[in-house]
């Protein structure tokens, strides 16, 4: 008996994105591990409280550099053409399935424009020294 491709294709359907990140994915034990909010406290003054358009929250341009470097992803572009199709960096982000992810083009400007090189390595040895304090950091990763 001859099985057809199903045409499912184009139903909806609702679902739990928690349901779908396993439970010993390296994201999930980064996000148990690592208190993000951290970062706030790091680059509150570089923004202003109140003036200007709404930000990108800062914990998720960190968090999407660090997928892509955690991954290997070689460009940003190509990280957040992944972040859209993969339901455990959506998770890890905050984003459920039907939202915009951040342009390639706000997080590389917030690197160059917002962030200082200071900025950068402090967050960034904080975050790898938080992950490797839980024991999930090898160095084939890094």
């Amino acid at each position: 008996m001859i099985v057809k491709q199903r045409e499912n294709r184009e139903q909806v359907e609702i679902f739990s994105i928690e349901e779908f990140v396993p439970s010993d994915h390296l994201l999930r034990k980064i996000d148990s591990a690592v208190d993000f909010t951290h970062i706030y406290d790091i680059v509150e003054d570089l923004y202003c409280a109140d003036n200007g358009r709404p930000s990108v929250d800062p914990v998720v341009i960190f968090k999407m550099v660090l997928i892509q470097h955690l991954y290997g992803i070689p460009s940003l572009r190509r990280t957040v053409e992944e972040i859209k199709m993969n339901v455990a960096y959506r998770w890890f982000l905050g984003y459920l399935m039907h939202e915009q992810i951040p342009h390639f083009s706000t997080i590389s400007y917030n690197f160059k424009h917002r962030y200082t090189e200071k900025t950068i390595e402090r967050i960034f040895y904080w975050i790898l020294s938080e992950i490797n304090q839980a024991g999930y950091l090898s160095p084939e990763a890094v």
